[in-house]
């Protein structure tokens, strides 16, 4: 056993050590890996819902404010110009031209679900303009790209049992190599088996009422109530339990970043 004075010699030559790291952009991982490493995962994300009727004010107000150009508001791909309806999921896929249009006198709103977050980490995207403000297109009903809602309730409602999942998927595989994409289908009445998965979500309500609990790995546990049009947020390996409190079906569809930790083997069998 070290005197006290030995631990105080170790202890002074250590902080002296210490000091001298910085001077060459150096540091000690043994001090880090706890944090680096956590024995389970600790997202940053809090649990959150944006109820549709208090944001829908602030979307027409952005319409009001936001020019077109601004709000790069124009969907065409390839010059397919496909039609967009309440539910449908429509994919901008990477190194393609795309932009929206809307042709009827009401204001339609759609939910985006992005990839950008990701580059605060890896700054490596970047975006070109197109030389003119439109594609030129040719109307088209049918495309890989957009998954309509009418054939996704249908696969929902074709499976038995009052719990119902439909992956989103191009030739079998996720819609990117980054977002994945699920819809859901709640029976009256029903509540879900609890889950967990290290994928974090965000919900979109399609239809139906009814509420979702929440229990992050780090905060305390939340129940959303929601119906058709909320959206909310679901961290990483958080426990999700949905229960419908109506008597007719409820419809989910969630966005999740399940195929980028796939990708890179993040992702720990469950049992």
């Amino acid at each position: 056993m070290d005197s006290p004075h030995e631990d105080d010699n170790k202890a002074r030559a250590m902080n002296d050590y210490l000091q001298e790291l910085p001077s060459q952009h150096l540091e000690p991982l043994w001090s880090q890996m706890n944090v680096m490493v956590p024995p389970t995962p600790a997202p940053v994300a809090k649990p959150h819902i944006w109820k549709y009727a208090d944001s829908l004010p602030l979307l027409h107000k952005a319409a009001e404010m936001v020019g077109e150009k601004q709000a790069e508001r124009r969907v065409l791909m390839l010059g397919k110009k496909m039609p967009l309806r309440r539910g449908d999921v429509v994919v901008t896929p990477t190194w393609h031209w795309h932009d929206h249009g809307n042709e009827s006198d009401a204001p339609v709103i759609w939910l985006d679900a992005l990839n950008l977050p990701l580059f605060r980490f890896t700054p490596v995207h970047f975006a070109e303009q197109y030389h003119e403000s439109r594609y030129p297109s040719v109307p088209t009903e049918n495309c890989e790209w957009r998954h309509p809602w009418a054939e996704v309730e249908a696969a929902l409602d074709a499976q038995d049992g009052p719990y119902a999942v439909h992956h989103y998927t191009v030739h079998g595989k996720p819609l990117s190599p980054i977002l994945g994409a699920q819809a859901e289908r709640i029976g009256g009445h029903h509540t879900t088996d609890e889950v967990r998965e290290q994928a974090s979500f965000l919900y979109h309500c399609y239809e139906g009422r009814g509420r979702t609990i929440v229990e992050p790995p780090t905060g305390p546990r939340v129940v959303f109530r929601w119906s058709a049009r909320d959206t909310f947020a679901v961290p990483a390996w958080s426990r999700i339990q949905h229960v419908n409190e109506d008597s007719a079906p409820a419809y989910l569809v969630a966005v999740s970043d399940r195929p980028l930790l796939n990708s890179i083997g993040l992702v720990k069998p469950q049992a």
